[in-house]
């Protein structure tokens, strides 16, 4: 009696692990297997401007890598605005520089004539001073003269020549003071040298706005230039061509489609009643046919947020009705690019750290 109950429990023991190995695909708890086609984040390519395809380099199937040329369009009038931009800015450049030189001298220049007018003006000022000296003493004496004469105590011809000096020592005063007021109107003129500093300087800033600006549209026709140049956005395939050599293509057509290599994910879809299991970040290892021996390290990067019902072209009528969730599983490399999209591929996700990891299985 008691061997019996004992057989009976190890049997049912054995039942219940086996149960939970089927379920699992064979697999033990704590691993879950799934399968999918290897997918890859898919990149348009496309132009910024309109314009006539003058070569195109690439077809499908080819692989790229980023920064290589793929399409080139007409650029032959665009080559040519940028030729007549860059003209305009170093003409504009040239009229910069020849102002600053300018401005530069005058800023020798205005200082020294300033330096030059004043010296004439205190000079001037001297030799006005000077003149009315004199012909305060030359009317002194022609008045003194005259009164000599008027007493025969000095000759005509003596108050004469003092009346005479002092008639030329007038006319030195005029001629002193026409001399300063010729001086004050020089160095103010000079000193209106300072103003013409100011208005140079403002012309050598709109020369210099006129110049950058130049420079901005010479900037802005190369880059348009550069983008007639159509280069690969990122290392991938090419998967999709939608345009041949001569058509015209508008601003942002898609002309190609490539796939990115290096960011490959492997679609799978897991059970409702294993997606408790999964979550974000979950390591996983993927297998192809290709590389039996050789698993991927992958990791769980999405999960969808909604139930949809098994593919048709996955299982079979009977587990269609089923309902499941599409996961991603992203490759952690893809050395030497030996994995490509399309290729079919199981996949092993651990839920459990201290599981070891199986390989899938048939």
């Amino acid at each position: 009696m008691t061997l019996t109950v004992l057989a009976v429990v190890l049997a049912g023991s054995g039942y219940v692990a086996l149960d939970r190995w089927i379920l699992n695909t064979g697999l033990p708890d704590g691993l879950i297997q799934a399968n999918g086609r290897i997918e890859g984040d898919h990149v348009t390519v496309a132009s910024k401007f309109s314009g006539r395809i003058q070569e195109l380099l690439v077809r499908e199937g080819a692989t790229v890598t980023q920064g290589q040329v793929l399409i080139r369009l007409d650029n032959s009038q665009t080559a040519a605005r940028v030729q007549q931009a860059k003209h305009a800015a170093e003409a504009l450049e040239a009229q910069v520089q020849g102002a600053h030189m300018t401005l530069a001298i005058l800023n020798l220049d205005v200082p020294l004539a300033i330096e030059r007018a004043d010296a004439q003006v205190a000079k001037a000022k001297d030799t006005v001073d000077k003149a009315l000296s004199v012909a305060r003493e030359a009317r002194s004496d022609a008045q003194r003269f005259k009164d000599l004469a008027a007493k025969d105590e000095a000759s005509i011809q003596q108050r004469d020549q003092a009346v005479m000096r002092w008639e030329v020592a007038r006319k030195d005063i005029g001629s002193a003071r026409s001399a300063l007021t010729q001086a004050t109107k020089e160095l103010a003129q000079a000193e209106l040298g300072w103003k013409r500093i100011r208005a140079k300087e403002s012309d050598v800033v709109a020369l210099e706005q006129q110049r950058d600006q130049a420079y901005a549209f010479l900037d802005e026709v190369e880059s348009v230039l550069k983008d007639l140049t159509i280069t690969a956005p990122t290392s991938g395939t090419v998967t999709t061509r939608m345009v041949d050599v001569g058509e015209v293509v508008a601003a942002g057509a898609p002309l190609l489609e490539l796939i990115d290599l290096d960011h490959l994910y492997l679609k799978v879809y897991v059970p409702e009643v294993q997606i408790g299991k999964v979550r974000l970040d979950l390591p996983a290892r993927v297998y192809t046919d290709a590389f039996p021996d050789r698993p991927f390290a992958a990791a769980v990067r999405y999960i969808a947020s909604k139930a949809e019902f098994t593919p048709k072209e996955v299982q079979t009528p009977d587990e269609r009705v089923k309902l499941i969730y599409p996961v991603k599983l992203y490759l952690n490399e893809n050395p030497d690019h030996r994995l490509t999209p399309g290729l079919p591929a199981d996949a092993i996700i651990r839920w459990k750290d201290d599981v070891a990891w199986a390989k899938p299985r048939g």
